[in-house]
């Protein structure tokens, strides 16, 4: 490990610096969440392409050297991005994230310490990794890219094992927080929780082919709805609601998950009996009573012909309102066992929620996922 000691800057303009680090790396988790949604939307590529820009040149201005050669390169994968010459990917955005969360450390330690301690070899290795990435072998972009990845673990630095380990399990903590559109605290207790219910759901996913990713997906699309209508529903209650919702489904027979002619009257009374199994999870977790609630209603609909309580209108909470049409545009979006089902191209999709709006759901929430699917899919050719 080396060490850093910046030239003599006044305090004030090491304070502004990571205040700007600070408000870029916010702004770039929003736009790889969008990326996410839209991950060909040029406007979307170019902004993260002058966040990483902008923090390499503040870097230059205060001779803060050891991140920039790092910074060029990550940056010169996000030119290629731009000009289409690759395409963006989730393992990119990992790079990204980890990257500006090295460089957030590396100026934070400066501001308090005065000094800051980097693995120069380990960022010349990663420099040569991300450098190879071409628009010539698109074959090979997600290897690289998932080496890159791995070589910014914390858990591969100079550091002792166990302090490296824990390092490590903290950092990807604090990621599946950022990932999903929460400020990430891994000493909240309410964020444990979460995480918590999040490591709980991986192995439920894995009981279908179908499943996998879905409570990520749902979590990070119904957390960004929300916070667009000023976050009505309280964020960790609708975060732990996302995740639990269907952990009753991993309890029904593979037979019945799996059928793909449609299920007869006995099989589709047990398959509605998820809401009340996923409910009990939370059942004795007084802090969750909310987030229990949205998980009982999720399937009810404005017309009060939903389950299992048959209630409508303002009687179903915000939250199940807004559960209710993402977890509808992630299913119409992926493949299903059942026949007749086809995984629909997103504008599709969002023109078929619409159809049946009027009956299923809430037109406050509509409204705001019309404005944010038009906005993310409004150049998407599908």
């Amino acid at each position: 490990m080396q060490s850093f000691r910046p030239d003599d800057l006044d305090d004030d303009i090491l304070t502004d610096l990571l205040e700007e680090i600070n408000e870029l790396y916010e702004a770039s988790e929003q736009t790889l969440m969008e990326l996410e949604l839209q991950p060909e939307d040029n406007e979307l590529q170019r902004a993260l392409f002058r966040s990483i820009h902008t923090i390499k040149g503040d870097l230059g201005l205060v001779n803060f050297t050891p991140m920039i050669p790092l910074l060029q390169h990550v940056e010169d994968l996000l030119d290629y991005l731009r000009k289409g010459q690759i395409q963006y990917t989730s393992t990119m955005s990992d790079l990204v994230l980890l990257t500006m969360d090295r460089v957030k450390l590396f100026v934070e330690a400066c501001s308090r310490h005065g000094v800051a301690k980097y693995d120069a070899e380990l960022y010349k290795l990663l420099a040569k990794h991300i450098a190879r990435i071409t628009p010539q072998n698109a074959t090979e972009h997600e290897k690289l890219l998932t080496e890159s990845v791995l070589l910014l673990d914390p858990s591969l630095d100079a550091t002792p094992k166990s302090e490296a380990a824990e390092e490590s399990a903290q950092q990807t903590a604090e990621q599946a927080l950022n990932h999903i559109g929460l400020t990430a605290d891994t000493e909240d207790a309410e964020h444990k929780d979460i995480l918590f219910f999040r490591e709980l759901m991986e192995p439920v996913e894995k009981r279908s082919k179908y499943w996998e990713g879905r409570g990520d997906r749902i979590a990070r699309l119904a957390l960004f709805l929300n916070k667009m209508r000023g976050s009505p529903v309280e964020p960790n209650q609708l975060a732990v609601a996302c995740y639990v919702h269907d952990f009753g489904m991993a309890f029904m027979p593979l037979r019945v998950l799996h059928k793909v002619e449609p299920l007869d009257q006995n099989e589709f009374n047990l398959m509605r009996s998820h809401v009340y199994k996923s409910a009990r999870l939370l059942e004795h977790l007084d802090q969750w009573n909310e987030a229990r609630k949205i998980v009982i209603q999720h399937h009810e609909r404005m017309d009060g012909s939903g389950y299992p309580l048959g209630i409508k209108g303002e009687e179903i909470c915000e939250g199940a309102k807004l559960l209710a049409i993402v977890d509808t545009f992630d299913a119409l979006t992926h493949s299903r066992a059942h026949q007749g089902h086809h995984k629909r191209p997103k504008k599709r999709a969002v023109m078929e929620i619409n159809k049946v709006a009027t009956s299923q759901f809430c037109p406050n929430w509509i409204k705001v996922f019309n404005k944010a699917m038009a906005n993310l899919l409004l150049r998407q050719g599908e």
